[in-house]
């Protein structure tokens, strides 16, 4: 029997992978104690061949009783049970983003700030996020990337090796993305927002893409950029990486980030790396 125990950060993603794993014929529970752990598995290897996969998400909302869980894990592992660990996390940033958003309280955060809540969840999983079998960082994730990232992972046949490339278009007059890797500037190339027939449109029409493409020094700069990622890719991942986060900016983050995002997201799709490419201020420059 497959057997998955899903936890993470709040406001990570939990609900949307159980949702998700239900989808994939996982037979699922939410918050559940961990010293239920061991008869809940005990249920389903008696079901006789009827539930062959089991999720279950633990997570801060068990209270003290989360301090169990290490024990449990050690138990099951004793009595000859076989399980992997999903850990969602995301950037402290994102995750006040989302609270906020949904007006909820953090768990932990009950009558103060939610960045305090925060900090103090990632201190208490701690232990537990360092015996994951798979770690997902949503920060830069939509609920469908998600969803695939999910069915990679735990789809017969999908692996886990590798790392998932984020690339994000961003403008600098908006502030650097806080959870980069890697940085690069573009802003040295011909800003299409200057040309009354393109300033309009954005880095994924095709006359802007064109008109950013046509320099000698755009191409130049993405033949440099490609070769040298391909050359890092593999030791990032020998090093244990599993997210790698490319922002590429120019001044408003609407043209010429946007084509050279995008053309980087193409190379590196043609060379079968996992890429997700997010234009943060895409929107921002339209109505100015």
């Amino acid at each position: 029997m497959k057997f998955l125990i899903v936890t993470g950060l709040s406001g990570a993603g939990k609900s949307q992978s159980i949702k998700c794993l239900e989808d994939l014929g996982y037979f699922c529970v939410d918050n559940l104690p961990p010293a239920l752990i061991g008869r809940f598995v005990e249920m389903c290897s008696e079901s006789k061949g009827d539930i062959d996969k089991a999720a279950i998400v633990i997570d801060i909302r068990v209270g003290k009783f989360l301090d169990q869980l290490p024990a449990r894990l050690d138990e099951l592992k004793e009595l000859g049970h076989t399980y992997d660990i999903l850990f969602l996390e995301a950037s402290d940033e994102t995750l006040i983003k989302r609270f906020k958003s949904t007006r909820r309280m953090h768990p932990l955060s009950v009558g103060g700030r939610i960045i305090k809540g925060i900090k103090a969840e990632r201190r208490k999983l701690q232990e537990i996020k360092s015996k994951a079998t798979n770690i997902i960082d949503t920060t830069n994730m939509s609920p469908s990337e998600l969803k695939q990232e999910i069915i990679h992972l735990f789809v017969e046949g999908g692996k886990s090796e590798g790392l998932i490339i984020n690339i994000i278009s961003f403008g600098f007059k908006y502030g650097i993305p806080l959870d980069s890797d890697m940085v690069f500037d573009v802003r040295f190339l011909p800003n299409p927002y200057y040309v009354e027939d393109l300033k309009k449109f954005s880095g994924a029409d095709d006359g802007v893409r064109n008109y950013v493409m046509q320099w000698p020094a755009a191409a130049g700069f993405m033949d440099k950029l490609t070769d040298m990622l391909e050359f890092l890719i593999p030791h990032f991942i020998k090093e244990g990486k599993s997210q790698l986060v490319i922002s590429i900016g120019c001044t408003g983050g609407r043209h010429r980030s946007v084509t050279m995002a995008n053309m980087l997201s193409n190379k590196l799709k043609e060379a079968n790396h996992r890429v997700i490419v997010e234009h943060r201020d895409i929107e921002e420059e339209r109505y100015r």
